[in-house]
């Protein structure tokens, strides 16, 4: 579904539009968006993104132009959730706060990574499949990892994954 208040710029592609969740949120022109992606409202994504099937952005995310998002790529936005107010059975929005995170421009996030609230991933930087990013994450960086955590830099070279075993 893709709700009536959805700001798409020109040439965005949504692969299988019947098959995305996408509302209140603003995608930049020439945005490829796959199969089974959720993006919330007030989510921006910039120019030129790929955001990978089974992927969810949630409220406060911002994308800056050129981001990769692999498959299944997990964001979060808040530090404390919780199911109910504990002073009453419902859950309103004044019951949780949106922490906001930032992916810089030409990021690329690996496929089933998990990104909590609050972190900034630095611009060209690269976030391993399978990571779990925990706090922010330099310009041209490399990390990998539960927690994350830098293994290199971008422009040193291809970077030995069979070093990583045990990490």
């Amino acid at each position: 579904m893709i709700a009536s208040n959805v700001k798409l710029d020109d040439g965005t592609i949504i692969h299988h539009p019947d098959l995305v969740n996408l509302y209140g949120c603003t995608i930049g022109a020439g945005t490829r968006i796959g199969t089974f992606v959720e993006i919330q409202k007030n989510v921006l994504v910039g120019k030129s993104c790929k955001i990978s099937s089974h992927s969810f952005l949630c409220e406060g995310v911002t994308l800056e132009d050129g981001v990769f998002i692999g498959h299944g790529v997990m964001f979060t936005n808040d530090i404390y959730p919780r199911a109910v107010n504990p002073d009453s059975s419902l859950q309103t929005e004044a019951d949780w706060i949106v922490v906001p995170t930032l992916v810089k421009r030409h990021a690329s996030i690996g496929s089933n990574a998990t990104i909590l609230p609050g972190v900034t991933i630095g611009e060209a930087a690269q976030v391993g499949a399978g990571a779990v990013v925990t706090k922010d994450v330099p310009d041209g960086a490399i990390v990998a990892g539960v927690p994350a955590r830098v293994i290199g830099r971008v422009n040193d070279g291809p970077v030995d994954m069979y070093a990583l075993e045990g990490m």
